[in-house]
């Protein structure tokens, strides 16, 4: 099977797009979340968020760049996705006087070198405090070089550091309808090192779609589609993400609504 198809099918089979949750939660539509349950490990890190913790510290606006791929995003329903809802929970979060503004980039189809090789123009454009990197997926379906790909996130984090951002890698979405057709490991032991080695916090996306479709919180394997249920999975991706970023961030409660 060539990459081309290949991605063609994880993006079909895998995109967050197209979960079904459980029966109660597809009763309750829209109006109520899903339970979002996860253990306390995957939503902290030992690495810390200097920049954002300055910035609220300061009231400066925390400026958020999410640069992803298409699972970032939901067609037609923008302000339901993990980057908008992650948002909306951080304001929610953050004293009422601290503006918090997501925005996103999309790098369809790119691998990390490809992505990182935009990012000194990227960043003198949007000057974030804080980018959240979404990647791996089209290196593993592409079967790159893991060693290769290491370096290339390497380069990718160098150069959003040096441009003044704190730094989140948010690694592949798990999809058990193509584990079977990657090799993902390869690619989340590679980002677990590079983050580890830069000290930056690495957001489990991977692991934390696989807790939920194991507990039957969503069933990832249904081919079935859904905009409500797509809406659900996102967003509780983008609360899991708001807590982790509070979190690696060190804000004392104080500085926090509730």
């Amino acid at each position: 099977m060539t990459a081309k198809v290949l991605l063609s099918l994880v993006l079909l089979c895998g995109s967050l797009a197209a979960p079904v949750a459980r029966a109660g939660d597809a009763a309750s539509g829209a109006a109520t979340a899903p339970a979002c349950e996860l253990p306390s490990y995957l939503l902290t890190s030992e690495s810390q968020l200097p920049k954002v913790a300055e910035a609220v510290k300061a009231g400066k606006p925390l400026e958020i760049l999410v640069i992803g791929s298409r699972s970032t995003t939901i067609p037609s329903s923008e302000g339901s996705s993990y980057p908008a809802r992650m948002e909306a929970i951080l304001k929610e979060k953050l004293p009422p006087s601290e503006a918090v503004h997501v925005s996103v980039e999309i790098q369809s189809k790119r691998t990390a070198e490809e992505a990182a090789s935009t990012f000194v123009k990227l960043m003198e454009a949007k000057t974030p405090t804080l980018v959240v990197w979404q990647t791996g997926t089209v290196d593993a379906i592409r079967s790159i070089d893991p060693d290769e790909f290491r370096s290339a996130v390497t380069e990718g984090v160098v150069a959003l550091q040096k441009a003044g951002a704190d730094v989140v890698l948010m690694n592949l979405q798990y999809s058990p309808r193509t584990e079977t057709m990657i090799s993902a490991q390869p690619f989340l032991d590679n980002m677990r090192v590079v983050a580890q080695e830069h000290d930056i916090p690495l957001f489990d996306r991977f692991t934390i779609m696989r807790q939920w479709n194991d507990q039957g919180q969503f069933d990832l394997f249904s081919p079935s589609r859904g905009p409500e249920l797509a809406k659900q999975v996102h967003d509780c991706l983008g609360r899991a993400l708001a807590q982790f970023v509070i979190d690696a961030a060190h804000l004392e409660p104080a500085q926090q609504q509730n």
